[in-house]
């Protein structure tokens, strides 16, 4: 019984102690030395008492399993089963555990910093100004604006003089009025009365569509006593051929994007600019930055070579070297006007100012930038992998709870504002919720959820736009397209979930809030790793205030959507962090069981998380070391996507607007028609290692000597005998061409060459005379 004994206690204390490393090595000595002479393993009746001892401890938990079974079975199994009957007692969480293995969030160490601020309001009024009174009066009945603004009271005296300005003013201080009411004071006080079919006398560029429509939105508003001027819009996404009847008609103060505007110029023969008098570049730094340089050196090229005088304006938050080197181009002797600046109290020549931005291109830490005065600006440190559950409890928190906010969150890309709209839009507005009606106290008020990018339709970009404008509350979900020039009203939250790349796109961001006078707030989320990027915004005196992560998390204790329902649980009291971070744990569960609820969520979850990869490498040279993809957590990041891992094939995964697909197999061409013939081609020596071998040198496996390539026939092509007609039409011969172009793999360019060639000549001759130049033409030398 000396054995027995030993076999009881080692086996009973064996599941407490069990580890990867000794305690099997122990154990299995023990099986040795209690082993029979004969090799055999001891009596199975000997180890009854070691399950009374596990049915003691699953008493002691409160777990109520049944069966006899088990006690048959070998201790370890036992063990496992024990577990698994522990673990259905308590509720099933699919995830792990969010609150390990995080990095710890540093301090934020910061100088106090005294940030530049604008006068955003002055005591005169339009009145005091030389202008039309009908323009007056509009002015304060339709925009109901009785007061001018700073860069309104400094920009219009200048315009109404004809002189060139460059303006330099914070976000949402008024800069459209600024140039657009002395450009309508200047039109209507023509001598000779203005005709719609002049065209344009003023050219305004913006950098997006929809500052573009908001701004013929202001100007349609201003010239409503002067109906015989006509504002005009050219963007992209619109119709060219509504566009082009447009400007047939007539357009007098051209409002468009640089790019749509470039087309016409090359391809619409009635546009001209032989009376255009004003020129106004708006947000002249983000036209720059979209790339547009080219283009507004062309439209330049295109106005000077019609007119050589006119009034330039260049208005713009920040100033940058390419600003600066745009206004040395387009502007002839301007007025600087700097609100922001302290040392600039009136008006000086842009030439001693120009310095300045080309000095300060070079060190990011010198420019500083104004800052609305009504707006709190904060930050959050958030890891990874806790970076969506606090999203989402900070929407709850600012849109459900505390109600009547209106909110915007900034996206590096397309793929993230679409994957989390519809992620968001699922867990949290209640789509999910149709199983558990029961809990609709709280979560009944649905959230509105909004989008916008730039892969969208213009249309529904339009709709999305103004849907946004007009709602009192509401959440957008946006890229950088929404980051600049855009009045939205009552806009009280800007959250920044993936940080800009640079100081000047985060001032742009948030000046979507708080304009003209108005309270706002904005909160920047970032990283542990990216902490550094507080001080930098210190440098250019931005001052931002720590909002801490538990307080955002703990919101979620006010939604019992997020509970964790435990048998004889009490009601929750007080903010408990054990339960906060339950909460947490279900609402992450939540947003990984819709994830993988099919693949097409599972593939769309990896895409979003390929293009933040992208974004985040694509930071600028001055920032890697706070933003480097090294410094990321792979599992923690995908975690933030809703990925229980980290994928393993991201390379694979075809990027935003790739249109790189697995190629389907060419189609051979059928007849549409079932009383026609399918042509067929004999291939003869002469095609052979014509279509055995293309440009690229790689072998056709699909064509050889005595096959047979079938296409659609159709009336003008050959019939099945072979018979010549009278003539081959140039679509249907494409259509054949393309065809063998796809089985002998041409390149790009010698398709276009057989395309044209196609389009102007051999007209009349037989099909395959002229299949036989059209390869031929694409081949060159090739051919044989």
């Amino acid at each position: 019984m000396a054995a027995d004994g030993t076999l009881l206690l080692n086996l009973s204390s064996a599941p407490r102690g069990r580890g990867p490393g000794a305690p099997s090595r122990q154990s299995k000595a023990l099986k040795r030395k209690l082993q029979s002479p004969h090799g055999n393993p001891p009596l199975k009746h000997k180890r009854k008492p070691s399950v009374n001892t596990f049915k003691k401890c699953a008493a002691e938990a409160d777990i109520k399993e049944k069966g006899s079974s088990s006690q048959k079975s070998l201790p370890k199994k036992q063990l496992t089963d024990n577990q698994n009957e522990s673990q259905k007692s308590k509720p099933f969480i699919k995830t792990s555990s969010l609150f390990k293995n995080n990095p710890d969030i540093p301090e934020i160490h910061r100088k106090a910093v005294q940030q530049v601020q604008e006068n955003v309001f002055t005591t005169d009024s339009f009145s005091q100004l030389d202008l039309h009174p009908h323009l007056i009066a509009t002015i304060n009945t339709v925009l109901k604006i009785s007061s001018m603004t700073s860069v309104q009271k400094q920009t219009i005296p200048v315009l109404l003089q004809g002189k060139d300005a460059l303006v330099r003013s914070q976000t949402g201080s008024g800069k459209t009025l600024a140039y657009g009411i002395p450009l309508v004071q200047s039109l209507q006080g023509m001598k000779s009365k203005i005709q719609r079919s002049d065209g344009p006398y003023a050219l305004v560029l913006v950098p997006t569509r929809e500052l573009a429509l908001q701004s013929f939105d202001t100007m349609q508003k201003l010239l409503k006593p002067f109906a015989w001027i006509v504002p005009g819009v050219l963007m992209g996404g619109e119709k060219r051929k509504s566009e082009k009847a447009r400007l047939r008609k007539g357009i007098n103060i051209l409002i468009s994007t640089p790019g749509r505007l470039v087309d016409h110029i090359k391809s619409t023969e009635c546009i001209h600019f032989r009376r255009t008098q004003w020129l106004i570049i708006d947000e002249a730094d983000r036209i720059l930055d979209l790339g547009f340089e080219k283009d507004v050196a062309v439209i330049l090229n295109a106005l000077n070579a019609e007119r050589d005088t006119r009034q330039n304006v260049l208005l713009s938050a920040t100033l940058t070297e390419g600003v600066t080197r745009l206004a040395n181009i387009s502007l002839n002797d301007p007025i600087s006007i700097s609100i922001a600046d302290e040392t600039q109290k009136g008006l000086k020549p842009a030439s001693q100012t120009d310095r300045e931005p080309r000095s300060s291109s070079d060190c990011t830490g010198q420019e500083n930038f104004a800052v609305p005065e009504k707006l709190k600006q904060y930050v959050m440190m958030v890891p990874s992998k806790l970076r969506l559950v606090t999203l989402a409890a900070f929407i709850l928190e600012k849109c459900k709870f505390e109600k009547r906010h209106k909110m915007i969150i900034f996206f590096s890309s397309c793929e993230q504002v679409e994957f989390h709209y519809e992620l968001l839009l699922k867990v949290l507005s209640g789509g999910l919720e149709s199983e558990q009606p029961e809990r609709s106290s709280v979560s009944s008020a649905c959230l509105q959820f909004l989008r916008l990018h730039g892969n969208m339709e213009q249309e529904e970009r339009t709709e999305v736009f103004q849907e946004f404008l007009k709602s009192k509350t509401g959440i957008l979900l946006c890229t950088d397209v929404a980051a600049r020039g855009l009045d939205l009203p009552q806009v009280t939250w800007i959250v920044q979930y993936n940080a800009p790349a640079s100081p000047a796109e985060y001032i742009h961001r948030i000046g979507r809030t708080a304009r003209i006078g108005c309270h706002g707030n904005s909160l920047l989320v970032l990283a542990p790793s990216e902490a550094e990027y507080v001080s930098l915004l210190a440098s250019h005196k931005i001052n931002v205030s720590e909002i801490k992560m538990e307080k955002v998390l703990s919101s979620l204790m006010k939604d019992d959507r997020f509970k964790l329902h435990r048998p004889g649980s009490k009601k929750s009291c007080g903010m408990d962090p054990q339960e906060v971070q339950e909460r947490a744990t279900v609402l992450q569960t939540k947003f990984e069981n819709y994830v993988h609820s099919s693949e097409g969520t599972v593939r769309w979850a990896k895409k979003a998380l390929q293009s933040f990869l992208c974004a985040y490498t694509a930071y600028p040279r001055n920032l890697k070391h706070i933003f480097h993809i090294k410094s990321l957590h792979l599992g923690h990041v995908a975690k933030s996507f809703g990925l229980r891992d980290a994928p393993q094939n991201l390379t694979a995964l075809p990027t935003a607007g790739s249109k790189k697909k697995t190629k389907p197999r060419p189609k051979r061409w059928r007849s549409s028609s079932p009383s026609l013939h399918p042509i067929i081609v004999r291939t003869s020596s002469r095609y052979k290692s014509l279509l055995g071998e293309g440009e690229t040198g790689r072998q056709s496996s699909q064509v050889c000597d005595g096959s047979e390539l079938k296409c659609g026939s159709s009336p003008r092509l050959l019939n099945a005998h072979g018979e010549d007609q009278k003539m081959v039409a140039t679509v249907e011969l494409w259509s054949f061409v393309s065809f063998c172009v796809a089985e002998i793999q041409l390149t790009s360019v010698g398709i276009r060459r057989a395309l044209l060639f196609s389009t102007s000549r051999h007209e009349d001759c037989c099909g395959l005379t002229v299949l036989e130049q059209h390869l031929t033409l694409s081949l060159g030398n090739n051919f044989p």
